[in-house]
């Protein structure tokens, strides 16, 4: 286990996910809550899904019932595509913790079930004391975020119950507002542009094919629009890998 010492200074690096976590946390709460659904669906969410934006859109699709799609299974396979889709950059998370997560003892499957993007970045950053035991330090980041997150939307769930309704109209845009931040960060610390430009341009096409009807129908059912763009944004960067970095895509 850590010293007092250690744990302080494990928790002390997790301040800055601290304070993103419970500013997006709390419109989560909130926006359950202004959805019609029960305070503790935002705590279920929280523990178990780790992605907020799935949990953003998933909170979406409850409350759409996924416009267009009639049946519960349709429902349950259109959410469960995009959801796949949105956490598959955790994969390669994981693939590239391997060799951090050796020799973590008995934390390691803690660890492997608390990635998330803020931890990823500590994790991957992070320079583990000599004097602290591997396993727990790393361990003492992943729960504490975890538990940011958690608190976030309970707080914000909680507190949604006093607010009336009117008043909560709007803040599922803290999601978009924290997407647009953070592409700019990524923007600014790469130098690469090509890749947001990638996903707005492809999101751009997805959503006019659902404008476009032929024969009275869209081309493509509003419901897809999320799906669409992922996967298309996925295949023109592999794509644009293959021609401009031909060494890197193998």
């Amino acid at each position: 286990m850590l010293d007092s010492s250690n744990f302080r200074r494990a928790v002390k690096f997790t301040m800055p996910v601290f304070f993103g976590y419970i500013a997006v946390g709390i419109p989560f709460g909130l926006m359950v809550v202004n959805a019609g659904f029960s305070w503790w669906l935002a705590l279920l969410m929280s523990l178990f899904i780790f992605s907020g934006t799935g949990q953003y859109i998933a909170i979406a699709f409850f409350s759409s019932g996924i416009a267009g799609t009639n049946t519960f299974m349709g429902s349950l396979i259109a959410i469960l595509g995009i959801e796949f889709f949105i956490g598959l950059r955790h994969v390669f998370y994981s693939l590239s913790l391997i060799e951090k997560y050796q020799a973590t003892g008995k934390w390691k499957f803690l660890l492997i079930y608390t990635i998330t993007d803020e931890t990823f970045a500590l994790v991957s950053s992070c320079n583990i004391p000599k004097d602290a035991e591997k396993g727990s330090y790393l361990a003492v980041i992943s729960l504490f975020d975890f538990l940011y997150w958690v608190l976030g939307t309970l707080i914000g769930a909680i507190i949604g119950n006093f607010i009336p309704t009117g008043y909560l109209n709007g803040v599922d845009f803290a999601l978009t507002a924290l997407f647009v931040v953070l592409m700019i960060n990524q923007i600014r610390a790469s130098q690469n542009f090509i890749p947001s430009l990638v996903g707005i341009l492809t999101s751009i096409i997805a959503v006019t094919l659902s404008y476009i009807e032929v024969n009275g129908h869209a081309i493509l059912p509003s419901q897809h629009i999320i799906l669409t763009g992922l996967s298309l944004g996925i295949f023109v960067m592999i794509f644009i890998r293959q021609i401009f970095q031909p060494g890197e895509a193998k």
